[in-house]
């Protein structure tokens, strides 16, 4: 059953990555590749034993719906790593932040270019009956390919506002677990949080809808750990949506 009705919400705003896009497993395989990398080369300058990017703990805590840069931030704090900030134009072989988050955009781009892009066929269905229903729907992504990889998967059509990685970046809006960019999109399509519904597959996701005071906040479990998006604050858990159409 839907749970989400025009008597109760005016809109829906998805995360893309994991939730509208198989494109999640993409973007942890590039962190992995990116990390991992940077960590070997780090460990054999200091002769000390490798530890990889764990893609089942590290992916989900420290970058998994956060903006890029704010993603390579938090998992080098985890691992006690301080780098210059660098700019957003530098080069991605650049040891800084920026130039990290760079090679991973650039990792990012080659593997869409070769494989492309699949939409999930129940979170397509289920866009289209809020839509048919007028509902308004909006995608809140911190990834600046938001609107190519929509493009790429022929989405784009279905959605009213876009607020991603660029918009993020224009504004100057914290990502998520922050609330503001789904706000942000909230106030674009003209509707209050309480009469709106967020979806997202991240626990930063679910917690940015939760601390945005939404009307429902509801979890895509892609990664077989359902508890994590209650404990988050989604106040429902599923699979696929197909579960909801």
């Amino acid at each position: 059953m839907n749970p989400i009705s025009p008597d109760r919400f005016d809109a829906v705003l998805f995360d893309l990555d994991g939730v509208l896009t198989a494109t999640a497993k993409v973007h942890a395989a590039c962190w992995k590749k990116l990390f991992d990398e940077f960590l070997e080369e780090r460990a054999k300058a200091a002769g000390e034993p490798l530890k990889p990017f764990d893609i089942d703990s590290d992916y989900k805590l420290y970058v998994d719906g956060k903006l890029r840069y704010e993603g390579v931030r938090s998992f080098l704090g985890s691992r006690g790593i301080d780098l210059p900030e660098g700019t957003p134009d530098e080069s991605p072989n650049s040891e800084t932040v920026c130039g990290l988050g760079n090679r991973k955009d650039a990792l990012v781009h080659e593997v869409l270019e070769a494989d492309g892009v699949e939409a999930y066929e129940g979170s397509v269905r289920l866009v289209e009956q809020v839509r048919s229903r007028g509902i308004r729907t909006a995608v809140v992504s911190a990834s600046k390919n938001c609107k190519i990889v929509m493009e790429a998967a022929r989405i784009s059509h279905l959605f009213d506002q876009v607020v991603d990685g660029e918009v993020a970046e224009r504004l100057r809006l914290p990502g998520k677990p922050k609330p503001d960019t789904f706000l942000t999109a909230a106030e674009r399509l003209g509707v209050v949080p309480e009469r709106a519904v967020v979806v997202d597959d991240a626990i930063s996701g679910v917690q940015a809808g939760r601390a945005g005071g939404f009307g429902l906040v509801i979890g895509v479990d892609r990664k077989g750990d359902p508890e994590s998006l209650r404990q988050s604050g989604a106040d429902i858990v599923v699979k696929d949506l197909s579960e909801l159409v």
